[in-house]
């Protein structure tokens, strides 16, 4: 699409992601390069603006990672934020060292309102901090436009030449106007008017398929996930019959669910589609029996995705494109953009082999975040228990069982996921019909509390975004019956997220949590023990493993 471009340089920070989903939020495209990426490249994409991410390192040690300043020099708006901004500093004569106090966490910082960036803003706001070192002393042609009571340098800018460094995080929501400071940036400094759009990339996108594909024949991978639900009938929109939905049943989906993605995608379905179910369970125990490491996991579960959908297509005669419901944080996570390290190789980017017999790979969502996707199948419209359900990894319950994988655990895994979320259903219908939830308070960024009306299906505030069982290799004796058991422990995992790149463990009532332990154990065959995941993202994935 032709449309406007802010670019996000990564410097290994672990908020980079969310850096670009924020100025996607402002409707403005963003996209995330390595620092190392050349500036010859940098001025060819022509962008509105360029972000600097944080990252772990001191910027005056030897070996940190840089940037030329020449990009200093391009005229373009450049937006430093933490690391970003104490490189931009210390490349361009300020001065940075070891901070004699280190700020971590909600701080209370005091902004210039005449800043371009804090129109709007209030004289005082809340902050996140997370940061060893700080600016001591600003580069010439820079002025101090925010401070906290320990950082005299929370914010500079040269307005000449567009240049600003944030030492604290706006990306992140506990900075509390976070979003707005970075909208003024985009629109007050880039000058950009917000042309990403998700009905416009969709129109741009049914024209670039049908230009891509012509006449050919085309592949869908199919779990029934959001993801490939949403690349599905994008792609039966563009180019109809053309188009065959090959749906992989693994053996490691949730409970029932290869019969619900059938029902919806299959012949009795709404969707007018070539659908082709392939039942591949025990192709894929055989295959993973054995292997306990979680990426060689995600590797044999991606090739046979591949190598099924090469058989498929052999049945089906001379198909030229395989489409793939990746999406922009597959890609990212799997290393292949920005400077992050690997966290995991997702099933259908860094878990491809060397060698796919098509064509080309399609990918019309990679360049999607979430809700972006999400907005699309609105869009499309996709029903809204589609579009809104739970995420589904690829690699479905190969990463949530530890260990080997086995007909066995899957069982499990199922069986314990299932009574997991009936009761997580039950427990929201019991608090809609609840009288006297009709109002309750909702704790603020800032401590404070205000009431909240209740809408008529509205869920509960402690309702997570993402909730599944996990099987952990764990066993350990219990008592059931008079008699020793020596059995597994199922995880519960619930997550409060917005974008999933950040998320909270969610506090489900106790009650609930009881009935849950006490069902798995009683119904679900060699289970002893349950146990609740508090880990937040960072430092955990929402995924077990």
């Amino acid at each position: 699409m032709d449309k406007e471009l802010v670019i996000v340089i990564d410097f290994g920070g672990q908020y980079n992601q969310l850096v670009a989903r924020r100025v996607r939020e402002c409707n403005v495209y963003c996209e995330i390069y390595s620092y190392k990426t050349d500036i010859d490249k940098i001025k060819e994409m022509n962008p509105k603006g360029i972000i600097l991410t944080g990252g772990p390192n001191s910027c005056y040690e030897e070996g940190a990672p840089s940037y030329t300043t020449e990009l200093f020099e391009l005229g373009i708006p450049v937006l430093g934020l933490c690391y970003g901004a104490q490189l931009m500093m210390h490349e361009l004569g300020g001065k940075v060292e070891k901070a004699p106090v280190r700020e971590y966490g909600k701080i209370e910082v005091n902004v210039n309102t005449s800043s371009p960036l804090f129109k709007g803003i209030p004289e005082t706001t809340i902050c996140w901090m997370s940061h060893n070192d700080y600016i001591s002393q600003v580069a010439p042609g820079f002025e101090v436009v925010a401070t906290t009571a320990d950082c005299p340098v929370a914010t500079a800018q040269n307005l000449d030449k567009k240049l600003f460094a944030i030492q604290f995080h706006p990306e992140v929501l506990h900075t509390i106007r976070g979003k707005e400071i970075l909208s003024n940036y985009v629109y007050n400094v880039c000058g950009c008017s917000g042309d990403w759009r998700m009905d416009s990339f969709v129109e741009y996108q049914i024209k670039a398929i049908r230009e891509k594909v012509g006449d050919g024949k085309v592949l869908c991978a199919l779990s029934g996930g959001v993801d490939s639900s949403v690349a599905a009938v994008l792609l039966s929109k563009a180019v109809g019959k053309q188009l065959t939905c090959v749906f992989v049943d693994h053996g490691l989906l949730r409970k029932n669910e290869g019969d619900e993605v059938e029902a919806v995608f299959g012949p009795e379905g709404p969707y007018d589609l070539n659908f082709v179910r392939v039942n591949a369970a025990d192709r894929y125990y055989a295959k993973l029996a054995g292997v306990t490491e979680p990426e060689a996991k995600r590797k044999i579960i991606g090739e046979e995705f591949i190598r099924v959908f090469e058989e498929e297509a052999k049945k089906i005669g001379a198909v030229d494109f395989l489409v793939q419901g990746t999406i922009y944080p597959d890609v990212v996570e799997s290393g292949l953009g920005g400077e992050s390290a690997v966290i995991k190789s997702h099933h259908n980017v860094g878990g491809l082999p060397d060698y796919v017999d098509f064509k080309e790979i399609v990918e019309p969502l990679r360049d999607l975040f979430k809700d972006e996707v999400r907005k699309v199948g609105q869009e499309l419209g996709i029903p809204d228990y589609l579009v809104f359900r739970q995420p589904f990894p690829g690699p479905g319950l190969g990463i949530r069982i530890i260990g080997e994988v086995t007909a066995e655990k899957v069982r499990i895994v199922q069986d314990a996921d299932a009574i997991y979320r009936e009761e997580i259903d039950k427990a929201v219908k019991a608090w809609r019909e609840n009288s006297s939830c009709l109002e309750y308070s909702i704790e603020k960024e800032d401590g404070t509390k205000e009431r909240h009306k209740r809408g008529e299906s509205e869920n509960p505030p402690w309702m997570p975004n993402q909730y599944f069982a996990a099987l952990t290799n764990m066993r350990s004796v219990g008592v059931m019956g008079d008699e020793r058991t020596y059995d597994y422990a199922v995880a519960l995992r619930a997550v409060k997220t917005i974008d999933f790149m950040t998320a909270e463990s969610a506090e489900i009532p106790w009650s609930v949590l009881q009935t849950v332990m006490n069902r798995i154990i009683n119904e679900v065959k060699g289970v002893n023990r349950v146990m609740y995941d508090l880990t937040s993202k960072p430092p955990g994935t929402i995924e077990l493993e």
